[in-house]
């Protein structure tokens, strides 16, 4: 049985969880993904680990904060003046937010605390600063072209 290479496309089963054991991503729900080796659409040491295994393989890789979504940045949680905001929006705790930073990039901003004269939002991404343990099994690979 031979093992994945970059441009062959995998068919996988996995599962996320942080640190504390908590599931934050799974294809229970979504089913088996496919993904091409080699196109960063997955962590890098998830690829290189597939890259080493065979169908039928079940493997645990850990992912530490640093190069998963990396540390919390406390510069990132932001106070904005309600009159920055559309009229049309109502603020809740988990709002999701667009912003635009100064080199004209967008950013998701979190709504973290709602009140009369701002909204305190976090940009860092909601696994920012959280080591990550990914159990992946490999269930097919289909040879690049």
């Amino acid at each position: 049985m031979q093992n994945a290479k970059q441009g062959d496309t995998v068919i996988i089963e996995y599962s996320v969880r942080t640190g504390d054991g908590t599931v934050v991503g799974d294809t229970k729900e979504t089913g088996p993904q496919a993904i091409k080796l080699g196109d960063g659409s997955i962590f890098p040491q998830v690829e290189e680990k597939l890259a080493d295994m065979k169908v039928g393989d079940k493997e645990t890789v850990a992912i530490e904060c640093e190069n998963a979504f990396g540390p919390r940045r406390d510069e990132m949680v932001i106070d904005i003046p309600r009159e920055n905001l559309p009229a049309e929006t109502d603020p809740q705790p988990g709002m999701a937010l667009q912003a635009q930073q100064e080199d004209g990039s967008a950013v998701t901003l979190y709504v973290v605390a709602v009140g009369e004269q701002s909204v305190k939002a976090d940009g860092n991404h909601p696994l920012a600063g959280e080591d990550l343990s990914f159990d992946v099994t490999l269930r097919e690979i289909k040879e690049a072209a």
